[in-house]
Formats: C-alpha cells, structure tokens, sequence
C-alpha cells in the first residue's frame, strides 16, 4: 500500500499524466486537498509534435516533460509511477502495480490508445504512433526499409520498401504524410543519392469523404490539396480490407505492395477494470455527466481521452485533443472544491478556439473558433 500521508484533508487520486491529468493537479494548488498523481511514466507526452518525432524532425526528449519538475514546489502534491490495475468503488481504493491506495475522490484521466477494430493482421503489421516508443520505432522502421532499398536493384524489389500507406486521414495521418512526403522531397537525395524520390510514393487513405473529417469543408479541401501537390496520393471513401505485411488491399479490388503500413484510423479510451458495463460508451470510454462525474458513482471522475459526454447540448460528445482534456481538468478542480465545501456545481462547458493541422514544414490550415 501507498505510505500512509494523512494531513487531514481530502485525498485527490488522478489517474494520468496527459494534458488533463497535469492541468488538474496544477489547478489544486495551495487548496486544502492532498494530490497523488500516478502514471505508467514518470514524464508527460506533448502528443501533438508525436508525429515529428516519427520523423526525425524532434528528438523523443523535446516533447517528454518530466512530471515532477513540474510540480517543484506544490506542497500539496504526490507523484508515483505506477499502472493502474483494478478500481474498486465500493472501498473508494484502486489496485495499481505498486499496491492499494484509497482516495476520497478519484479522476481517472487515462487516454486513448490504437484502436485497431478487432482486426489481429493490423495490430500486427502496421506502425502505430501512440506513444513515444510507438513512434521511435516507426522512425526506425523508415530508415531501415530505406536501407534495405539501397541494397535491392530493380525498381519492382524496391517498391514495397519505399511506399508508405497512412491509414486514417485525421490530423494525425495527414501531418504525418506531409512529413514523410518533405522525407522524399527534400531529404532523400541528399542522404540517400542512390535512390530516386520518383519511386517513393506517399498515399493517405480513409473511408471517409474527406480528409481532416473534423474540420470545416474549406479547410478539408486546402490540406488535400496541400497534400497532392506534394505528390501524396489521397484516397477517400476508401476501406481497407486486409494487410500481410507485404501487401495492402482495399474494397473494390485494389492492392499496393508496401512494408510501411501507418495505422492512424482511430483510438479507444484506457479504461481500468472495475466500471460496469453501464459505464461504458461507444469507442470504449468512460459515461460522464455534465460535470465529468462518471455516471452512477458520486466521487470518481473522467476527463479528456478516456472521458465520453453525450448530453443534449453535445450531442456527439467532444473531440479528443488537448484543449478539451486541459479545460476539463482546470473546470473540474473547481467543481470538486465546490463539492467539498457543500456548494453547487458548474456545469463543463467547452471553449471551442479553433484547431488547426500542419502540413508539411510551412502550411497548415485553421478553423477559428470563439475566442473569448
């Protein structure tokens, strides 16, 4: 069991270290609660560059944050590394890797992690992007099939070490196909002379009708066409059906030979064992009320990725990128101080600024939100 650290005041377990999870455990200090904040790593992901790390533009170190410098300085405040095992609400405690700790309310702030569908030949094959780990290994799975290239001498063996498939057009896939497309255009002749950039070829592929599904129409359309004047071939409506390892098929027919599969169609929020299936919502995440309070239980909440929010005015829930996750956790430190001093809660309401995709090393596109 954690070591015992009874001030008297009300223990605040946060399950998580991403943008949520920090955010909250920032907004408690120098209030009358003890925090212990646990996580798998003992440093927080800035996710959004994850992609540039993949491809060698940022070293791992330039987006891993440790979480304890952090926090130097709040008095208030614990951190373990630990992963989560099993929640139990009716003794208001958690096992984790390092034993039984007991909370007076618990925010369980866990993420997102690959969804792959069910599909065994995906979650063997392609190259995930999750986590740093994840993408070093993608940068190292690029370089060594461009090695492997230099040795083989006809344009038809070489194909399938230079063809790289991103599936899933997201911002997440379409940032990193501008990366990879600037890898060809830019890099390639330079560190690998002996390799033609006409014989790489980039393809984005989704099921859906447009890239960046999320964004507005105008900005759909800019990033396309972004992305095919970098010479990206992007493939809407499109499914995928099946991958070996070698080779990709798609609905209709349509089959490349590639060793560069990058899965980038969809996450599914990390829950703990010890919710019921009641609790549980579409894309394997947590139901909470209006102010993230997971529903049926009166002190254990969910935020950012792992959190789902169907009320009448979302009705399809939020996105699951920071700003939602951050506002969520500064909101929630209030309204737990506000549930400890017997006062009224403050519905969460989201503050929508805008979100924009990079593609490439100098365009984007932006939707602007409301700024208040």
């Amino acid at each position: 069991m954690e070591s015992n650290y009874n001030t008297g005041f009300p223990k605040v377990v946060i399950v998580g270290a991403g943008f949520g999870g920090i955010e909250l455990a920032k907004a408690l200090n120098k209030k009358e609660v003890d925090v212990l904040l646990i996580d798998k790593h003992n440093y927080h992901t800035f996710q959004p560059l994850m992609y540039q790390v993949a491809t060698g533009s940022l070293e791992a170190d330039s987006i891993a944050f440790s979480v304890r410098k952090n926090f130097e300085g709040q008095r208030n405040f614990r951190f373990r590394i630990a992963e989560l095992k099993k929640i139990n609400t009716a003794k208001n405690s958690i096992e984790t890797s390092i034993g039984e700790i007991e909370y007076d309310y618990l925010v369980i702030a866990t993420g997102s992690t690959n969804n792959f569908f069910g599909n065994k030949e995906f979650e063997k094959y392609t190259l995930p992007m999750k986590s740093i780990p994840e993408a070093l290994n993608l940068r190292s799975a690029v370089l060594q099939n461009l090695e492997t290239a230099l040795l083989l001498s006809t344009p038809e063996e070489r194909e399938p070490y230079l063809t790289f498939v991103l599936v899933g057009a997201g911002p997440t896939g379409a940032e990193l196909a501008g990366s990879i497309a600037e890898i060809r255009n830019f890099i390639l002749s330079k560190d690998y002379p002996e390799l033609h950039k006409e014989e790489m070829k980039v393809y984005l592929v989704d099921a859906l009708p447009k890239v960046l599904a999320n964004m507005s129409e105008q900005a759909s359309k800019k990033a396309q066409q972004f992305l095919e004047d970098m010479n990206v071939e992007v493939l809407t409506n499109v499914k995928v059906q099946t991958y070996d390892g070698t080779v990709i098929s798609f609905e209709g027919g349509r089959e490349i030979k590639t060793k560069n599969v990058i899965w980038s169609a969809g996450v599914m929020g990390v829950v703990p064992e010890g919710f019921s299936k009641e609790q549980i919502a579409k894309g394997n995440r947590i139901s909470t009320d209006e102010i993230n309070r997971v529903i049926g239980l009166n002190n254990v909440f969910s935020i950012g990725d792992v959190s789902s929010s169907v009320t009448e005015a979302m009705p399809k829930g939020l996105p699951g990128v920071a700003p939602v996750a951050i506002q969520q956790g500064k909101h929630l430190a209030k309204n737990i101080l506000h549930i400890i001093k017997g006062e009224p809660t403050v519905n969460f309401k989201y503050n929508d600024q805008g979100s924009m995709a990079t593609i490439g090393r100098n365009k984007a596109v932006v939707d602007m939100g409301k700024i208040l």
